[in-house]
């Protein structure tokens, strides 16, 4: 009995050694063989210049199950791109709107500039002519002056008595002192004191 029951244990041990040894059989003599074939058409491949995932992408395709799912991703993949198409176009519009406002704004600058520079050409052409006013004036009043330097103090008195204030002290201040002198005692006190002391001031 005792000898049976070490003969079962002893086909059991067999058994499991047995089942074990079939499994590393098919392991060597299938898996190893596949995983070699599959390195050498991959470096086969690699040579041919052939993209082995891309061809894998394209039978994946005709299966019915992957082809929805690639479907989906596709749509998915379009509603981006559109969503990011009309961005991309609201921002070319505000871009655009920017840019009108910014010529408007640079033709408006130009227009301001080009009024400027003809109010300045006015400008200069005004002050020419009032040099030259100014210069006309001098040159008569230098002739003005002579003239009353060369009149006697009886003449001149009269005369200058009749012109505005301005005018007179503008004569009266110009001429020399030994000419001035007769002209004031030649005038009313009045007259006199009067210039006398608008020149003064």
């Amino acid at each position: 009995m005792a000898r049976n029951s070490k003969l079962q244990t002893d086909e059991k041990i067999v058994e499991k050694k047995t089942g074990t040894h079939v499994f590393q059989e098919v392991l060597l003599w299938t898996l190893i063989p596949l995983l070699f074939t599959t390195m050498v058409l991959l470096i086969i491949a690699y040579v041919a210049d052939v993209n082995v995932f891309d061809k894998a992408k394209e039978w994946t395709r005709s299966l019915p199950f992957v082809e929805n799912k690639q479907a989906d991703d596709e749509k998915g993949s379009d509603l981006i791109i559109e969503e990011r198409v009309v961005e991309l176009q609201a921002e070319i519009q505000e871009k655009e709107a920017q840019l009108f406002k910014l010529q408007e704004d640079l033709a408006k600058s130009a227009d301001e500039k080009n009024a400027l520079l003809k109010e300045q050409k006015s400008l200069l052409a005004q002050i020419e002519a009032l040099k030259i006013e100014k210069d006309d004036y001098k040159r008569d009043m230098k002739e003005v002056i002579s003239t009353f330097e060369k009149m006697s103090a009886k003449s001149a008195a009269p005369v200058i008595t009749k012109m505005s204030d301005a005018e007179a002290i503008n004569i009266l201040s110009n001429l020399k002192p030994e000419v001035l002198a007769p002209i004031l005692e030649k005038m009313s006190p009045e007259d006199a004191a009067k210039y006398t002391s608008l020149m003064t001031k």
